[in-house]
Order: structure tokens, then sequence, then C-alpha cells
């Protein structure tokens, strides 16, 4: 009985969350998206899709591309308060942005494993040289130190949740 009171409380902390997504501004800049869009490319977004025949790459506007890499950004952050602000340039969103062919993900766990930053020819996909002066997340912690703590706790959540499961078929 015990186990299947911790898998309720697991299920509760996980799926009582509203679903949100970070998304670009539609009144900022193209440059001002440009270096977002590097940031988060740079920084630990999964960037794959939106590279040329990737799933996300069409419409090839870099607001489309910008809000990809910052949702992903910020969903790899565990949705950490702060993690979609990037100077002002992105806002979350209840709405799923989501198209044809192209799924913006929704949690961590969904945001994909590609790290790696993407290059490529001038005005589009290039990983930063550096830090754009407070371009990233508006939080005081390290870059990956918030997104590490988070993984934890939501490895040590699925952990309790697998361990419930198995206890009740037993």
């Amino acid at each position: 009985m015990a186990a299947l009171a911790l898998l309720l409380l697991a299920l509760a902390v996980v799926g009582g969350a509203d679903a949100a997504w970070c998304v670009c501004k539609s009144d900022v800049s193209d440059t001002a998206l440009q270096k977002t869009l590097d940031y988060a490319c740079g920084a630990g977004a999964d960037c794959s899709s939106i590279i040329q025949n990737g799933a996300c790459y069409n419409p090839n506007t870099v607001r489309s591309h910008c809000s990809y890499a910052a949702n992903s950004y910020y969903q790899r952050k565990g949705q950490a308060q702060g993690a979609c602000d990037f100077s002002g340039t992105a806002t979350l969103t209840t709405t799923d942005p989501s198209y044809s062919g192209c799924t913006y993900p929704a949690t961590a766990s969904s945001a994909g494993t590609n790290s790696t930053p993407i290059t490529s020819t001038p005005g589009t996909l290039s990983p930063p040289n550096g830090v754009f002066g407070g371009l990233g997340p508006s939080s005081n912690l390290p870059d990956n130190s918030g997104g590490f703590l988070l993984s934890a706790a939501l490895a040590s959540l699925l952990s309790i949740g697998i361990c419930s499961w198995m206890a009740l078929l037993s």
C-alpha cells in the first residue's frame, strides 16, 4: 500500500504541472533573435531539428528557429524559473507551438539528447563564441547547476515510480 501511495505522489508531482513552452517574441528584431538562437544552441539546446532537412527547419526564419531553440533550452533546464527570458526576447506560452511535422518538446525528457552546438553559414545557426552579455536566462545560478539539480531530482522521482510499480507487480 505504501508503494501505491508513493506512485500516486510521483504521478501527482510529475503530471500535475501545466504544459509550458518558451517562444521568441514577435516584436523583437531578427538581430536580437539571432543572438538568442545562437546562445540557446551553444548552451545546451538540441538544435538538430532546425538544421537544413531537420523536422523543424521550415519555415526557415530566424523567429521560427529561435523559438524552437529557446524552447529546447528551457525544457532541458527543467522549465526553471528565468530559463525563458533571454534578455526579454522570449516568453512563456501554454499554447503548443508545434505544427505539422515539427513537435516542440514539452518536458526535459522529450527535449532530445543532442547537445553539440550546431554550426552553419553566417546568418543562420552558429554557436556563440562567448556569452552575449546577459543574454542567457535571468538567473544567478551558473548555467548548468540548476539543471543538474533538477535532473537529479527527476531521476530520483522516476526511480521511486519504477520501484513502486515493480512492487505493485510482485
